[in-house]
């Protein structure tokens, strides 16, 4: 049984501590600011300076972040990075809940929630979550560090740049473009390309910022 560290202790991580667990792996703990007490199980370890002795400890030892994303930053990337410069390898972990089709490329630390559906030819770049009962439809190209939310539909054909978030509920129409570095808005329909980082909302989705 695989080792996991989870990194982050609030209602994401307890999310993908679930996930972990039912992918078999054996999460030795979380790292957090602060003490949250057990995460479904999994002991608080400490703040995330543990990590260093951890994995001398047990350098097979991997890492899953556990932290959500909001925004359209790239603040959850270079956490990342930084922990994977400590010698974690961050799986690929996707739930048995989820449809994963053929010819699915997921990157590696890329999480899929219970009931989201990825369907063929879709590529998704490291480190980006992909929420649950979201939709990432045929031949997509989806960047690093991209957060789908739960409920979002994105159709057939879409790229959507590194850094980007698809808001709770919103559609992005098949075949569009979405530059890195966008964040739309729950319920959102974006039905243009975006090429301009920025904050989009409504239908169709504008950019207000």
């Amino acid at each position: 049984m695989d080792s996991i560290a989870v990194i982050g202790g609030g209602g994401h991580a307890k999310v993908v501590t679930s996930i972990l667990k039912k992918r078999g792996f054996r999460v030795v703990g979380y790292t957090d600011k602060r003490d949250r007490g057990a995460l479904l199980g999994a002991p608080y370890l400490g703040e995330d300076e543990i990590l260093t002795r951890l994995i001398r400890r047990d350098p097979a030892c991997q890492a899953a972040l556990g932290t959500g994303k909001t925004d359209a930053s790239a603040t959850r990337m270079a956490l990342q990075r930084r922990i994977h410069g400590l010698g974690y390898r961050f799986p690929t972990v996707a739930s048995p809940d989820a449809v994963v089709n053929e010819e699915v490329v997921l990157g590696s630390g890329t999480v899929v929630f219970d009931g989201a559906v990825v369907n063929s030819g879709t590529v998704v770049g490291d480190w980006s979550i992909l929420n649950t009962n979201c939709t990432v439809e045929h031949d997509c190209a989806i960047g690093e560090n991209v957060h789908v939310a739960p409920g979002a539909v994105v159709g057939g054909g879409v790229t959507i740049g590194d850094n980007t978030m698809v808001g709770a509920g919103a559609t992005v129409l098949q075949g569009l473009s979405l530059c890195a570095g966008c964040l739309v808005g729950a319920g959102a329909v974006v039905v243009d390309d975006l090429v301009t980082p920025g904050t989009y909302v409504g239908t169709p989705a504008k950019r207000i910022a």
